[in-house]
């Protein structure tokens, strides 16, 4: 204790009064090179067809990044249930730009006999990790690798009122282990207020109960102020959503919403749905969160089993090697 104590370098903060040095530039330094590389965040949509995922992502990020029949292009034909493709759209706001590469899993679990019809989705992800891991192994890689990893997967649940289908708990606990998931509840204006909450409580505990871990984690080496932030957002979970991309005249202000018999729901008042929560966590307070955790935690993992795979084959192949004449 005493060795390591005397160790420790002593702050200085003044090395002589009122002489600047220089070196607190170092955040607008990296800030500038970090605004000129531009920054990447890939999100995957998963639901089935009809709980308004394009219109979320649309709504999400205020452009119109798929069409309401989850085409990419308007002259595009509807997909099959079963594809996944992916499209990349450059959004620059402030100065900031972001390359954001959206994965659409159309119609999932729309089948009669849905066995397995999550492995084209896990096996996705894992893909993009195990590219990134031939990248990062090459001998002469890139100096910035493009990173496809799926940094967040947007859980869409039918707002039955039910709660979740088994084919739910299946989905999201085989997602969970290799991805940040963030389930919400879409299309929630078709439920009462009161409806909602229950909804949103049953949801929770079934989460629980099967011990699906949903994002954000738990971290010791977070602050005070992060663990409170993130025991909000897992308290809010999960969100109740609505998505809409037309613009409405209240009282003469211009909304985003629904128009109705009973009145216009804004999809930006926090009265009517959690929107505003999901974009401000998604978008203000955990976008470099959620990919660091997927570099650190789901990728990390995905990279010590591969690597401790290639070192299992490596030394059984060595005695066979040695038997050889």
């Amino acid at each position: 204790m005493a060795a390591a104590a005397a160790s420790a370098s002593p702050v200085i903060n003044n090395l002589n009064p009122g002489q600047y040095v220089g070196f607190d530039s170092i955040t607008r330094q990296i800030e500038t090179k970090l605004l000129k590389r531009g920054f990447q965040f890939n999100v995957m949509v998963v639901g089935q067809t009809g709980l308004g995922k394009s219109t979320l992502v649309n709504t999400l990020f205020a452009s119109q990044l798929i069409d309401s029949k989850g085409r990419f292009q308007p002259e595009e034909q509807s997909r099959s249930t079963t594809e996944i493709q992916t499209v990349s759209h450059v959004v620059q706001e402030n100065g900031v730009r972001l390359r954001l590469n959206i994965v659409d899993t159309p119609g999932f679990g729309d089948l009669v006999n849905n066995d397995g019809c999550w492995e084209p989705i896990v096996k996705y992800i894992k893909d993009q990790h195990s590219a990134y891991l031939r990248k990062e192994l090459t001998a002469m890689r890139d100096k910035y690798i493009v990173d496809t990893r799926v940094h967040a997967c947007v859980y869409f649940i039918n707002p039955s009122g039910h709660g979740l289908r088994p084919i739910d708990v299946i989905v999201m606990k085989k997602l969970a282990e290799v991805v940040n998931v963030i389930p919400v509840i879409a299309k929630s204006d078709s439920l009462t207020l009161t409806e909602r909450e229950a909804f949103k409580s049953r949801i929770a505990s079934e989460l629980a109960y099967h011990q699906i871990k949903m994002y954000p984690f738990d971290a010791e080496d977070d602050e005070r102020d992060e663990r409170e932030i993130n025991e909000g957002v897992r308290e809010t979970l999960p969100f109740a959503i609505i998505g809409s991309q037309k613009t409405l005249n209240v009282n003469g202000t211009q909304v985003r919403g629904r128009k109705t018999r009973w009145g216009v729901i804004d999809v930006e008042n926090e009265d009517h749905c959690e929107f505003v929560k999901l974009r401000n966590f998604l978008t203000r307070t955990h976008l470099q969160d959620l990919i660091e955790t997927t570099a650190q935690i789901h990728y990390e993992a995905f990279r010590s089993k591969q690597l401790l795979a290639l070192k299992n084959q490596a030394n059984s192949a060595k005695p066979q090697e040695a038997a050889s004449p």
